[in-house]
């Protein structure tokens, strides 16, 4: 069995649920669904057909969401609940996933899966949203970071990393990474209702101005960076931060991301590796967050802060 795969699966599906699992080649173009129960799914037997189809060329997807009890095709009157918000990012990826990651606008992502060079699908787990909030926060993420507006049905279907993806020649096997593994509500996603309305109705968003929010960050992450070169202790500069900025949703998370990314951007600068950094990010956290999620924290902020470099250095 493939563990990538089987892992991204055990973390999205609940057992009780009916899922939809899609097989699509490209020539002939004539896909192939299961309905199934994730038990099937997880199947050696099942696993090993599915991996046989993926070799011989087939791309192979599973619903977002789950589908009602009976359920035989793949509709969205045949999806039982909102399970996920998702997005993706075809154009520009790395600048616009870096910039979703650095928002403090929504929610950590739950899996960023990386579909072919420079392309994205990002996922979050969530409860607590119906049909109709769904479709306007994932038109919101879409309009808000850069995603594409026409992924917005419950009835979306997501890559499954470790599979190739058969659109490319060579194949280009899918990968994931695991930010964060909460589950969000929708007051974890602060986005302006009036451009998705704009969009519902048909008419070209209205240019928003840019409140003070942006520009204060800016100054924070200018800051930041000045304390941190000159040696201000970690925790502190933390602290310090998270007091002064009581005006986001969660202070704290926003000082620590804002000092973290910041500091692996100066430790890489300074010419230490990536994965001492992320050793480096490990050991300032490992008191505050479970061993696995700090772990994956420490990589994806690393991430981004290379991303942040190598952005800055010229063509």
């Amino acid at each position: 069995m493939n563990p990538v795969a089987t892992r991204f699966l055990n973390r999205c599906l609940a057992s009780d649920e009916v899922i939809a699992l899609l097989l699509r080649r490209e020539s002939p173009a004539i896909p192939t669904q299961r309905v199934v129960r994730p038990e099937t799914a997880l199947a050696p037997r099942f696993h090993a057909w599915l991996a046989y189809e993926n070799g011989t060329g087939a791309n192979i997807y599973v619903a977002a969401n789950p589908l009602r009890p009976g359920s035989r095709k793949r509709t969205n009157e045949s999806i039982a609940s909102v399970r996920h918000l998702y997005m993706d990012i075809d154009v520009d990826g790395d600048t616009r996933l870096a910039a979703l990651q650095a928002s403090d606008a929504v929610a950590p992502p739950n899996a960023i899966l990386s579909t072919s060079p420079g392309k994205y699908q990002v996922l979050w787990r969530v409860e607590g949203l119906d049909f109709v909030r769904q479709e306007q926060t994932l038109k919101l993420l879409a309009i808000t970071f850069g995603g594409d507006p026409a992924c917005t049905d419950c009835n979306r279907v997501l890559r499954i990393p470790g599979f190739l993806n058969r659109k490319y020649d060579p194949a280009y096997r899918v990968t994931v990474e695991y930010p964060d593994d909460s589950i969000w509500t929708p007051d974890d996603f602060r986005l302006n209702i009036g451009s998705v309305e704009a969009m519902l109705l048909g008419r070209r968003p209205v240019p928003q101005k840019q409140p003070a929010k942006p520009s204060n960050s800016e100054g924070d992450w200018v800051w930041v960076s000045d304390q941190l070169a000159h040696g201000k202790d970690a925790v502190k500069l933390t602290r310090e931060l998270a007091s002064g900025r009581s005006d986001k949703p969660n202070p704290l998370y926003y000082a620590q991301r804002t000092e973290d990314v910041a500091s692996a951007r100066l430790w890489f600068i300074e010419g230490i590796s990536f994965d001492d950094v992320i050793t480096m990010l490990e050991s300032r956290r490992r008191f505050e967050l479970p061993a696995a999620l700090c772990s994956a924290r420490a990589r994806e902020i690393a991430a981004t802060a290379e991303r942040m470099i190598a952005r800055k250095k010229p063509a």
